[in-house]
């Protein structure tokens, strides 16, 4: 029973990083669209770092703790919850970008991230000076 469960909590997760997607893209440019794109860009970012030969172990464990955070269906807050629910994953990820951003040159993490480039720069201000314009 508990698996059936699982599977459900799975579906509702994919199908609100779905929704997110979908949203994001439709928004017009504004603090609502950088929100609903902070989370697949900093999930796209770790996958891409993960595979990186020129990223530090540490970094890429830190990364694959962040997510699988993510993708885990234990949360703080409950991803059903309209707005706030994937904020825990978002602060879990923005932790380990940051962290991240301190031990790789930060134009290897602007390479990595797919979005706009200042919401980079505020989740990893040392990627500041080299985020001038949008990717």
């Amino acid at each position: 029973m508990w698996l059936h469960w699982l599977i459900i909590a799975m579906i509702v997760i994919v199908l609100s990083w779905a929704v997110m997607i979908l949203l994001a893209k439709r928004l017009p440019p504004g603090l609502a669209k950088d929100l609903a794109t902070v989370l697949p860009a900093c999930v796209t970012t770790a996958r891409r770092l993960r595979r990186d030969p020129r990223v530090p172990r540490r970094v890429k464990v830190a990364v694959a703790i962040a997510a699988v955070w993510v993708i885990s269906p234990i949360d703080l807050i409950p991803e059903f919850l309209p707005v706030i629910g994937p904020l825990d994953d978002i602060v879990v990820v923005a932790l380990a970008l940051r962290y991240a951003a301190r031990r790789v040159p930060p134009a290897l993490l602007v390479e990595a991230w797919p979005a706009d480039r200042r919401i980079l720069s505020r989740l990893a201000p040392s990627t500041a000076s080299i985020t001038t314009g949008a990717h």
